[in-house]
């Protein structure tokens, strides 16, 4: 492992997650030139999912591999949506699809599997709702306690309630997620038994790199855009790593430009990014009714800044009316339901377009991380729903759909 910051060096061990000399991020670093050459023909004799690139991620005993059959996840070629916004390649790669219904599934999945291999017996996370969901099922999977902190009445409810059935340890904590992230550390810091997997943890981006080896395997190209909803920085940066180890190894030969989407109410990144500072200002107190990107200091903001300025790529913030639009477009075009943060990626392309910074041509992917299920509340809350009631009876019926009919709702 290797510091971003000073580039001091660390042998993989137990308990491990910033830098003894500067308190900086740290990165899991492969030696590829030791990689066989035809490491993808081994990857396609497997099925397609987070261990089929078992060779680029750091768990070294497969026996200790936790796995509840993450990735693989489906990607959609938008062509309804894609359409009516002007772009012709548009693509969505929903994660909703894994066990627990979002991202977090990858990057636990490898996570958890190095608590094993390091002989931990209790994980620890501070959560917005899908961390905890994800390490609770993945931690009862292996047998290990799991503690989640969680900011009181500010996480969707779909989310805490898979933490809770999977066994889960519980605390709310007065404050916001940055608050319960402050405490985690503290934790840990003092706690090496206990096992930190926010994404802080440099093992667990491993697993979430994966989203572009399957990209790159599913499209047989490499997309010109891959847009990405951001809250603590970890996904953006782990795919674009991703990318960056395909290019090394001579896989690919071109990279993507990579889109992060705030939500305008908990946007440090967006406007460190325009501003062109160095450094990000936390938002003190974030707003956003997208509640997995409701975070006001990224621990990994460094490495998104990183990946977003090597990519030549861009930052770009969405008013929540915005991210609702886009889950309901994306929806009612294509059938498929994600959660408000995953539609800030759908709604950071229809902006983009509007703004006439895409032409229309570009291969472009968004990446939905979760399932609409985890967060239904502001569909219900937020959309027209009109339900109609009538008696039953036929003509009643056939009266209701005349309306449809002259409204120009329905064709009969």
């Amino acid at each position: 492992m290797i510091c971003i910051e000073c580039g001091a060096k660390y042998l993989d061990g137990p308990s491990r997650y910033w830098c003894d000399r500067c308190n900086g991020l740290l990165e899991v670093v492969f030696d590829l030139e030791m990689l066989s050459a035809d490491i993808s023909l081994s990857w396609k004799k497997r099925p397609l999912g987070v261990w089929r690139y078992s060779e680029l991620l750091p768990v070294r005993d497969p026996r200790t591999v936790i796995s509840l059959g993450e990735g693989g996840t489906r990607l959609y070629h938008c062509d309804r949506l894609g359409s009516a916004i002007g772009l012709k390649r548009l693509f969505v790669k929903n994660e909703g699809d894994n066990p627990t219904g979002s991202f977090k599934d990858r990057g636990m999945t490898v996570g958890v599997s190095k608590a094993i291999e390091l002989g931990m017996k209790y994980t620890i996370c501070a959560s917005t709702g899908n961390t905890s969901a994800s390490l609770a099922a993945y931690s009862a999977k292996a047998g290990l306690k799991c503690v989640v902190l969680i900011p009181e009445g500010k996480i969707a409810l779909g989310k805490i309630a898979q933490a809770i059935a999977y066994g889960a340890r519980i605390v709310a904590i007065k404050g916001g997620f940055d608050d319960t992230m402050r405490l985690v550390k503290d934790i840990c810091a003092v706690h090496p038994s206990v096992y930190l997997l926010n994404s802080i943890n440099p093992h667990r981006l491993e697993g979430q790199k994966t989203i572009a080896f399957e990209l790159v395997d599913q499209l047989k190209a490499v997309p010109d855009y891959v847009v990405v909803p951001v809250g603590n920085a970890g996904n953006i940066s782990a795919i674009w790593k991703g990318f960056k180890e395909l290019y090394n190894l001579g896989m690919i030969d071109e990279l993507p430009k990579m889109v992060g989407i705030q939500a305008e109410g908990a946007a440090p990144l967006v406007k460190a990014f325009k501003k062109g500072w160095k450094r990000v200002e936390p938002v003190v107190d974030p707003k956003t009714k997208a509640s997995a990107i409701r975070i006001g200091h990224p621990v990994n903001w460094k490495k998104a800044l990183r990946a977003v300025k090597e990519s030549k790529g861009l930052f770009e913030s969405v008013s929540d009316e915005e991210i609702l639009r886009a889950q309901w477009a994306l929806a009612s075009h294509e059938g498929i339901f994600i959660e408000p943060a995953s539609a800030a990626s759908i709604a950071g392309v229809i902006k983009l377009r509007d703004l006439g910074l895409l032409d229309g041509d570009e291969l472009m992917v968004c990446i939905a991380t979760g399932n609409g299920l985890k967060d239904p509340k502001y569909v219900l809350d937020n959309y027209e729903v009109r339900i109609v009631r009538i008696s039953a009876e036929l003509h009643k019926l056939r009266e209701y759909l005349m309306e449809l009919e002259l409204s120009g709702n329905l064709k009969i």
